[in-house]
Order: structure tokens, then C-alpha cells, then sequence
């Protein structure tokens, strides 16, 4: 399901990203606002098709309205965080989408296992 046409932009950035990042700032002597995150930026509708194709699914997308709050872009700056940190995101997005489908295809399987 998208809401609006697909055209508002995000970016996504993988958890051991996140976590190496957060961690830098953690141990680090720096003390303002570092936006951690992936400043590549794609469309709802270019992720909800790269989610599809990964995937293999036959699934169409549905649309639906947008909200009137949401945010038309959303993009990090890095800046900081790649010259304060030296950190910048590695993992880029269809190996973080893959890695999250296995991670998920096999949790899922074992719920599926322990509740019959």
C-alpha cells in the first residue's frame, strides 16, 4: 500500500548502520545533533517496486490517500557524521532489503515451527 502517488522521497538505511554510527557518536567526545542515516533518497513507489522485485511477488501496490502531514522529502545530511565520525553508511539498499527478507523469511518459518 503507498499512500499519495508514490512520488514523496525517504531514505533507508540498514540497522548495522545504524548501530555503527550511534556507536561512534556514543564513544566520541562531540556533543551537538549528527544525523545518522542513508542520504540516498528514493521514491515510495521506487521502493515499494524494488520490494517487489526482490521479492519475486506477484503483488500489485495498492494506492491510498496521503495524510495531509506527511513530509514531502525526508534525506539525512551527513555531513557531520562523515567528518566528525568518519562514518557513512555501507550497506546499500537491496543488500540491507535481502538481508531483512532472510531475516525475517527465517523467523518467521521458526514462529511457524514452535506454534504447531
Amino acid at each position: 500500500t503507498i499512500f499519495g502517488d508514490g512520488s514523496q522521497t525517504r531514505s533507508f538505511c540498514y540497522v548495522s548502520d545504524l548501530v555503527d554510527g550511534i556507536f561512534r557518536l556514543a564513544m566520541s567526545d562531540f556533543h551537538e545533533p549528527v544525523n545518522i542515516g542513508n542520504p540516498r533518497e528514493m521514491t515510495i513507489k521506487q521502493f515499494a517496486e524494488q520490494i517487489i522485485r526482490i521479492t519475486g511477488t506477484e503483488s500489485g501496490i495498492e494506492y491510498r490517500p496521503l495524510p495531509e502531514d506527511d513530509p514531502k522529502v525526508r534525506q539525512p545530511d551527513i555531513t557531520r557524521a562523515k567528518k566528525i565520525l568518519g562514518w557513512e553508511p555501507r550497506v546499500d539498499f537491496d543488500e540491507g532489503i535481502r538481508k531483512t527478507i532472510e531475516y525475517f523469511s527465517e523467523h518467521i518459518e521458526l514462529v511457524n515451527r514452535t506454534t504447531q
